[in-house]
């Protein structure tokens, strides 16, 4: 007796699926956010021992974010320092594996996100320029958690800073907080999904903007660093919903380079 004929095989109808797909969903994929971020994980990771560490005192400058995550794990000793990135490859492969997407990336897509994260940069670049600050205000207020400003930096730990930035802030103000507020809103308290993305990209911008320096060196609150951080909290929440991780940790990183190592310091 003949058995009747399958359509195809798991595998067969997931690679279909990936060849039809256009642009739009497969830069949405895990594994090509983690091909095109495996370059900055690298560059922070090999830049803080390099340029950010200090043999003398065996202490190494690192991002306010990043060292939010190293202090979850500060029982672990010296192998804690590579928890952050170790984390956030884990995720991204444990998601490509939840999805059961192809483990054969296109390079082409990922050139393509590369090219779209930094036309992204244009209106944050915009948004500087329109409130009352100067883009190099960023750069001057900015300090590491021990102190250090960030402009009496080399050029090669304010990249290393950049990555680190895009890397890790992203990680944890928006795939953390969102997706928390998110599972709250969503699974605990019974809204609507659109209502949950909503509260946590406001909540992921407001916390993003009081993370970061908005002193004024006379005292008081600067305004406009204040509403910069804040609307660009919510640009980097609507990228992260709408284009994924991948997209919205390069878009940072490649305006803090803008900021931090491209533009003069002094303007």
């Amino acid at each position: 007796m003949a058995r009747p004929s399958r359509k195809g095989s798991t595998p067969d109808r997931v690679a279909q699926r990936y060849r039809e797909e256009g642009y739009g969903a497969q830069s949405l994929r895990p594994l090509h956010s983690l091909v095109l971020l495996v370059p900055l994980i690298l560059i922070y990771e090999i830049g803080s021992v390099r340029y950010l560490a200090d043999p003398s005192t065996g202490i190494t400058e690192t991002i306010g974010a990043h060292s939010i995550l190293l202090g979850l794990f500060t029982d672990l000793g010296p192998l804690g320092r590579f928890i952050p990135a170790t984390l956030l490859v884990v995720v991204l492969i444990v998601w490509h594996t939840f999805r059961r997407d192809s483990w054969r990336p296109r390079l082409g897509v990922v050139f393509a996100m590369m090219l779209e994260s930094a036309v992204w940069t244009l209106p944050l670049l915009v948004l500087s320029l329109i409130l009352p600050m100067s883009p190099n205000a960023l750069a001057a207020t900015g300090a590491l958690p021990g102190g250090v400003p960030i402009a009496d930096l080399s050029w090669q730990a304010r990249v290393a800073l950049s990555a680190g930035a895009g890397l890790y802030e992203e990680l944890l103000f928006r795939v953390v907080v969102i997706t928390l507020v998110h599972l709250i809103v969503v699974d605990v308290l019974r809204q609507a999904s659109g209502v949950g993305f909503v509260l946590g990209a406001v909540i992921s911008a407001i916390s993003f903007a009081l993370y970061h320096n908005i002193d004024m060196p006379t005292g008081g609150v600067h305004f406009g660093l204040l509403s910069f951080y804040a609307l660009a909290g919510l640009f980097f929440s609507g990228l992260f919903v709408w284009r994924g991780f991948g997209i919205a940790a390069l878009c940072h990183t490649l305006y803090d380079v803008i900021v931090l190592v491209v533009l003069p310091r002094g303007d």
